[in-house]
């Protein structure tokens, strides 16, 4: 049972005409027919008598007629109760992210999401990327904004909002800043010959099978080197803190590097990562996840 049928067959009750009707709904006469022959077929009882020129609402019209109403009026109050849910945004949201991602760019997100929907139980749950991944691809959570997969996963909807470009660093007083007498803190041009010195030196890095490792591991795979994992640590700040202590070199976003450490420049190392949303194909998400996303879209 199609509804513009039963709304048809509402202004022919209300007008007793087809002509009238047809020219209320924009269409030719015979549609209009078409129309309440149609739903005349589907419910198997006739709803208008036409007496001469006079149409009129058999019984089971008249038993019918309210009963369409309704139909309509429900449908009308449907629209109506969408058309207000920004103004009814309530319920809860578990979100999962890492913790880089975390500290260093959803906090004003996160502050306006609050204030904007103070209904909203917002379940916030930090975990590594990879993990977040299986658990949106096994519908534990709804969303995740992370560091995005390198290699597509095919149930998944990837949506890049962020670039998050890696770069080497050392400790200021690294020796092999000393050789080439650099000052602590500034951005230092190295060459290949050097970077294949530093690789003699203890690295902490992520850890294996991480997407952040694998970007690392590949660059050096292409590169011929060997390299010395002395630690390996999931996380970005502890690895920072570590390196800063001068227990070891590693290679860090570029928005974790500040007075502490020293940033390396190398010719042809341009690894970086995407961040951004990843949700599972075959999911609507709830109004409260659409606001979330398209909240962060607009961080971009």
């Amino acid at each position: 049972m199609d509804i513009p049928s039963i709304e048809t067959f509402l202004f022919v009750a209300k007008k007793q005409s087809f002509s009238l009707t047809a020219e209320a709904l924009y269409l030719t006469q015979p549609a209009i027919s078409k129309r309440i022959a149609s739903l005349e077929s589907e419910l198997d009882c006739k709803l208008f008598d036409r007496v001469k020129k006079k149409i009129m609402l058999t019984e089971a019209g008249q038993i019918f007629l309210p009963r369409a109403q309704n139909i309509i009026e429900e449908l009308k109050a449907g629209k109506n109760a969408l058309s207000e849910m920004d103004d009814l945004v309530s319920g809860e949201l578990d979100i999962a992210t890492s913790h880089h991602i975390g500290l260093h760019y959803l906090p004003p997100i996160l502050k306006k999401f609050v204030n904007q929907y103070p209904k909203v139980d917002l379940k916030l749950n930090f975990m590594e990327s990879e993990s977040a991944c299986h658990a949106v691809e096994n519908a534990e959570i709804e969303l995740a904004v992370i560091t995005l997969p390198i290699e597509p996963i095919a149930t998944l909807v990837q949506s890049k909002i962020w670039e998050d470009p890696l770069t080497f660093v050392v400790h200021n007083n690294h020796c092999l800043l000393d050789e080439r007498k650099q000052v602590n803190g500034i951005n230092t041009l190295l060459t290949h010959e050097d970077i294949e010195k530093l690789t003699q030196f203890p690295a902490i890095l992520s850890e294996k099978g991480t997407y952040t490792r694998q970007l690392i591991d590949a660059y050096f795979h292409q590169s011929g080197m060997d390299v010395q994992v002395k630690l390996s640590n999931n996380y970005l700040e502890t690895i920072k803190m570590m390196v800063s202590v001068g227990l070891g070199w590693s290679v860090l976003p570029q928005t974790l590097i500040d007075s502490t450490l020293t940033a390396i420049t190398i010719p042809g190392f341009n690894a970086h990562r995407s961040l951004g949303i990843v949700t599972h194909k075959n999911r609507t998400l709830s109004h409260v996840a659409q606001k979330m996303s398209e909240l962060i879209t607009k961080a971009i």
